[in-house]
């Protein structure tokens, strides 16, 4: 395909995204599937081009003088993308392909746009007016620096699997890929973002991956799991494991000594947990499943560490996920923070005396991190906070109240809250 038609499909992409409110994945795979002719390069730069759009929405089409989605492609290639004003220019107006010639106000914005100085918070952070107040209980005046930075592409972050292999000899393994070590913790690994306009390798094809070297998972994840502290010989619950990142996380760091419990509301996403945990060389692993009756019976006052990655609205995975951020509702918000509520009350009654529970999100609002917090704290008697980490290159992360918050900016993750409750002896 020629840049014309990569530039048709990505704005008939984010058209089906906005009209018909089909997720990118479903929107991009629909496309796919009735556009056989492109190749894989064609789908790289068509995903890429309708991400960074979505990742720059608002202050693409400030800059624009236009919101249209058009108007949002355009200046995605020139202001995100660095292309200059003849490609632009080429790719639009080519036949028969192109989304049509530019005007004259497009050539306009695209060679002296509006200055993003002028525009509020919410335009220069690329996120909804109604979440400003939010972000700046949680960031303050950086809170538009901080939307921004959750609007750049994401690096693939590798976790190092201390079952199988060691951060050394990973790294030997993924020299192709041009991974590179990462300061905050020891078993993390990082590739640069992904370059729409190359083929990029994936770490998949890596022999080493099929045996469990190393798993795919956002640093911020990683430092999440860390924050359970020492769990050697421990009994530790993993409430909401999912597809079983963090669960493999706090296996590795248990050495395959003490019992880590995974369970998960929904039984279809523990299948991922067995599969990667057999392929990590984990052996202290139990799967409950909620297909069976009282699945978590018999741990009541047992647990070490019970872990609770809650469910929340995402925001701190906008990089990742740009779309979510245009259909985060507050309806939404409300029914994720009754989510929360109840998983806190689920997860004490596993905590023996002198245990802890971890609480973690990946989401930056203070309603789902701190505010949860609070309310458990207030209606729970026999917990107190702790400080969310002692580790010495973690601590400037910690907030006035000993929580951990991450975001993009000040740490280069995914956005994560971590709150450690401990119930004294």
């Amino acid at each position: 395909m020629r840049d014309a038609g990569r530039l048709a499909a990505a704005i008939e992409v984010l058209t089906q995204i906005d009209e018909r409110h089909r997720p990118v994945r479903m929107a991009l795979k629909n496309w796919g599937e009735s556009a056989r002719y492109a190749g894989s390069k064609d789908r790289a730069f068509v995903s890429g081009l309708v991400l960074d759009v979505l990742r720059r929405r608002r202050s693409l089409g400030w800059r624009m003088g236009d919101e249209s989605l058009r108007a949002g492609a355009l200046g995605a290639l020139a202001f995100v993308w660095g292309w200059p004003l003849e490609r632009v220019a080429e790719a639009a107006g080519e036949e028969p392909h192109g989304p049509g010639p530019l005007t004259d106000a497009e050539r306009t914005s695209l060679t002296t746009p509006r200055d993003l100085a002028d525009a509020p918070a919410p335009v220069r952070g690329d996120y909804p007016d109604w979440l400003d107040p939010s972000f700046e209980r949680a960031f303050g005046d950086a809170r538009a620096e901080e939307g921004a930075a959750l609007s750049e592409r994401a690096p693939v972050d590798l976790r190092v699997n201390l079952l199988k292999s060691d951060p050394e000899r990973t790294l030997k393994a993924l020299t192709s890929l041009a991974a590179e070590p990462v300061d905050l913790l020891p078993t993390a690994l990082r590739m640069p973002a992904l370059d729409p306009m190359t083929r990029s390798g994936a770490v998949e094809t890596i022999p080493q991956f099929s045996k469990g070297w190393f798993e795919v998972q956002d640093l911020g994840s990683q430092i999440a799991a860390a924050s359970a502290g020492e769990v050697k010989g421990k009994q530790v619950l993993d409430l909401c494991a999912g597809g079983g990142g963090k669960t493999l996380a706090l296996a590795g760091a248990m050495g395959n000594t003490g019992q880590i419990y995974a369970y998960d509301s929904d039984a279809r996403r523990l299948a991922d947990t067995i599969r990667r945990g057999d392929r990590a060389g984990v052996r202290n692993l139990q799967v409950r499943s909620p297909v069976n009756p009282e699945p978590l019976s018999g741990l009541e006052g047992k647990m070490d560490v019970v872990f609770i990655d809650a469910p929340c609205t995402g925001t701190g995975s906008w990089r990742r996920h740009p779309d979510t951020k245009w259909r985060l509702t507050p309806d939404t918000l409300d029914k994720r923070m009754a989510d929360q509520d109840a998983v806190l009350d689920a997860g004490a009654p596993f905590v023996k005396p002198g245990g802890r529970m971890v609480y973690v999100t990946c989401s930056v609002l203070p309603q789902e991190d701190e505010d949860r917090v609070a309310a458990f704290l207030a209606r729970t008697p026999g917990f107190v906070g702790a400080p969310a980490t002692a580790d010495e290159k973690l601590i400037r992360y910690l907030t006035p109240d000993g929580f951990l918050r991450l975001s993009p900016h000040t740490s280069g993750t995914d956005g994560f809250f971590v709150a450690v409750l401990e119930k004294p002896r």
